[in-house]
């Protein structure tokens, strides 16, 4: 008889559940917090007040572990917003088109997402709850099993064939597997220098439903930080608003201080549209948006352990990649237990495939957090065949500055970015960890370059692209007595 032990039972928790239920005679999950009874944020998960979506490439992902997942979440009120196509966006070099290029987003709250994977997941997974894991047992070849700690209960061990770690950003398995005699892991933290701050909203009736995605990405310049907002529908009406700082520029989390600082952003609109809706609950603030990775792979392991999500690979949560990286890791776990079996032995080969799925991510996260600096360590990293998704604010990585010529290339290929179907595919391809296209249109990149880029929309244009949000906005800025026009 096989058994495999899940340390943790948050999303990649109750994801890794559901899968080595399907390859172990028998599976438990320890969770040391207790659920929430409905669709509510965690107590135990310190970022769930804040914004989550799960990015088209962990949709599918999704989708294909859990069959019926997103019409459940459809069902109970998510939004699927394409990108840019449902999405009002304020990049560095202005607004986006409505472009249909394959990539989408689905938002909700982080609360019901976990509510119907967990249901759905671990509904025959026996699950621990109110336990606390205590270190690995084991030695330095082989790990055996887990020490917990049940409520109530004296400290017992569970002796497993597998033990995955799930425990994310705060994991402790570094320190278990060197008390085991254990290699050291090597670990990289790269800081964003980002904080944010979110404030849940009741949607007034006329936008509940039918208002985009916004985004008003910040934007650096010398001498003063950047500084940006998203807001996304979740259900019951709601919207879910961020407010987002690097160093000398964090949004505060005071009443006054959230309204003045989203009024101060490049664009009004999100200040607008939450001065026409109803705050739900207070504002919570979040700094711990540093990038961090442990390198499991590049150690000499002990079999019968594999750190999967956030454990191996946090990246800043800005970039709406954590669980769309742990659905996309669990489906590979699951293709590589069907090919080999549940063998301990295996352990090592199974690492480097869930590394290898959050690759694209930490590379894309260095890129846009780390400037130069973490762009040329992304290139160093990359070894043979690497490859590097970049922002489209990012400069040419290397060691040199930038020709003028060169910054004039990324100049208009940014500029060429808001309005060309082809460039923004790629582009949101990329960001919503979707497979790459297998040929890629050089003649678009050319034109780009070549030709004339569209003029750039200016508000009211980006608006009036969405015919409920401009309806509102147009009555807003134009109805007698009403303010000025909020335009820039």
């Amino acid at each position: 008889m096989t058994r495999a032990v899940v340390l943790g039972g948050g999303f990649a928790g109750s994801l890794a559940g559901a899968v080595l239920a399907r390859h172990a005679d028998d599976v438990i999950v320890i969770e040391d917090d207790h659920y929430p009874s409905g669709p509510r944020a965690r107590r135990g998960l310190p970022q769930s007040q804040h914004s989550h979506v799960l990015v088209a490439g962990g949709a599918r992902a999704l989708q294909e572990l859990l069959p019926g997942t997103l019409e459940e979440l459809f069902a109970r009120g998510a939004h699927h917003r394409r990108l840019p196509g449902d999405a009002l966006i304020l990049a560095v070099a202005g607004w986006f088109r409505r472009l249909d290029t394959g990539a989408y987003l689905i938002s909700c709250s982080r609360g019901l997402l976990d509510q119907v994977v967990r249901q759905r997941a671990l509904g025959a997974v026996p699950t621990w709850t109110g336990t606390r894991a205590l270190g690995l047992v084991g030695d330095a070849s082989r790990v055996t099993g887990v020490a917990v700690s049940r409520e109530g209960a004296a400290p017992e061990t569970i002796e497993a064939d597998l033990v995955v770690d799930a425990t994310g950003r705060r994991s402790k398995a570094p320190r278990w597997l060197a008390e085991l005699g254990g290699a050291e892991i090597e670990e990289t933290t790269v800081s964003s220098g980002l904080a944010y701050s979110t404030r849940v909203y009741q949607a007034p009736a006329e936008l509940a439903g039918e208002i985009p995605a916004i985004m008003l990405h910040p934007r650096q310049v010398a001498g003063r930080p950047g500084q940006g907002a998203t807001l996304f529908p979740i259900e019951d009406g709601r919207w879910i608003v961020t407010l987002t700082g690097t160093r000398g520029g964090e949004p505060p989390a005071d009443e006054r201080g959230f309204a003045d600082f989203a009024r101060s952003l490049r664009d009004p609109i999100v200040a607008d549209l939450m001065a026409a809706a109803t705050p739900l609950g207070g504002i919570r603030p979040y700094r711990d948006t540093s990038n961090r990775r442990r390198y499991f792979e590049r150690a000499r392991l002990p079999v019968g352990f594999v750190a999967i999500g956030d454990a191996v690979v946090a990246v800043n949560p800005v970039h709406s990649h954590g669980m769309s990286v742990a659905a996309l890791s669990t489906l590979r776990l699951d293709r590589e237990l069907t090919r080999r079996g549940l063998d301990p032995a295996a352990s090592a080969e199974l690492q480097a495939a869930m590394t290898a799925e959050a690759e694209s991510s930490w590379r894309m996260a260095l890129a846009q957090d780390a400037g130069p600096a973490g762009r040329m360590a992304v290139a160093e990293d990359a070894g043979p065949g690497g490859r590097m998704a970049v922002a489209e604010e990012a400069e040419p990585a290397g060691r040199r500055e930038a020709t003028a010529f060169e910054r004039e290339i990324l100049a208009r290929r940014t500029r060429a970015l808001l309005s060309s179907p082809e460039l923004a595919a790629e582009f949101f391809r990329a960001q919503t960890l979707m497979p790459a296209r297998a040929e890629k249109d050089g003649s678009a990149v050319a034109r780009a370059l070549r030709g004339e880029p569209d003029p750039l929309l200016t508000t009211r244009e980006a608006v009036m692209q969405y015919p409920a949000l401009h309806a509102w906005w147009d009555a807003l800025n134009h109805v007698p007595g009403g303010r000025e026009p909020s335009l820039r």
